[in-house]
């Protein structure tokens, strides 16, 4: 018997029943009346669908699959069937498109199966590109900028905002906010990120300048020297200056004193903090925000109502 997972609340994981012990699984591929019963089957419940009845998903997030790696799945559904069902939705007669496991269904083309088990859904267009791409975040593997994209496609094209995206996949804001930002780099060092490169820390700290073209300086210095984040960091401090006006003395201490408290506020609000100070003891403090949800999260910080 399948044994239910417990619903997490994010994404797919909460839709998902559980997994197909290989035994069930190994009854049900060669279980070929089961084929009769596919277009039977109530959305919800689990059918063996041919596979030359099921189409790709066209919103599918993840558009590369390593070949080496589809191979090794190959060979294990060979050997030990489908562990875990596809998921798909009705398109109508004899006729599925996929939500989920699209690289399952490609390694079972390649394994030579003709049918696969597969979880039945109802979706439309927009909920069926949401689990695609919450899903696809779900996913061990995926590097920074991946996850970014995919946040950033699920605000667009799913409008969302920061705040329920987070709570779609298990997220603070802030954390959202900040793999939003990396699309804000070059292109270079966002290949960098995708790559493996750079690590997110990395790019965290470049983003601690606005010039591009020092923030390409300090991306070529991290590749050339191997530059540990710390160092970009204090990289970073170093090639961003602050537009302070002198104090009243005339103190040098001064500054350093206004830019201990830009650090301490960008810490608290995670995001840039200028400030602006005059001779005559008045002066400015200004918060960055990238976004509507940026804003009202700092807001939120603030105590506004």
């Amino acid at each position: 018997m399948s044994t239910k997972k417990s619903a997490l609340g994010k994404g797919l994981s909460a839709l998902l029943e559980g997994n197909i012990s290989n035994e069930q699984t190994a009854h049900v591929v060669s279980n070929q009346d089961a084929l009769s019963q596919a277009n039977k089957v109530s959305p919800g419940g689990v059918a063996l669908i041919p596979l030359n009845q099921i189409e790709a998903n066209p919103f599918q997030p993840r558009t590369e699959f390593d070949a080496s790696a589809l191979k090794e799945l190959a060979e294990s559904i060979q050997t030990q069937g489908i562990i875990q069902p596809i998921t798909v939705r009705k398109m109508g007669h004899d006729r599925y498109q996929i939500i989920s496991g699209e690289r399952r269904y490609k390694a079972s083309k390649l394994a030579g199966l003709t049918s696969v088990p597969a979880y039945v859904r109802t979706a439309n267009d927009q909920s069926m590109l949401e689990m695609a791409l919450v899903e696809n975040i779900q996913r061990e593997n995926l590097n920074a900028l991946e996850i970014s994209i995919s946040y950033q496609r699920l605000i667009e094209e799913c409008s969302l905002t920061q705040e329920a995206l987070g709570e779609r996949v298990g997220k603070e804001r802030s954390t959202v906010t900040n793999y939003l930002r990396l699309l804000k780099l070059p292109p270079q060092i966002q290949f960098a990120i995708r790559d493996g490169r750079i690590t997110m820390g990395h790019a965290r700290a470049i983003l601690g300048v606005d010039d591009i073209g020092m923030q390409l300086k300090i991306f070529n210095d991290i590749l050339e020297n191997d530059l540990s984040v710390r160092k970009v960091e204090d990289l970073v401090r170093q090639n961003s200056p602050k537009k302070t006006s002198k104090s009243k003395t005339g103190n040098a201490s001064w500054a350093i004193e206004v830019r201990n408290l830009e650090d301490r506020l960008e810490h608290r609000f995670e995001t840039k903090v200028a400030i602006k100070h005059k001779d005559n003891g008045s002066g400015q403090i200004t918060f960055n925000y990238f976004s509507n949800d940026d804003l009202n999260r700092l807001m939120d910080l603030l105590d506004f109502d």
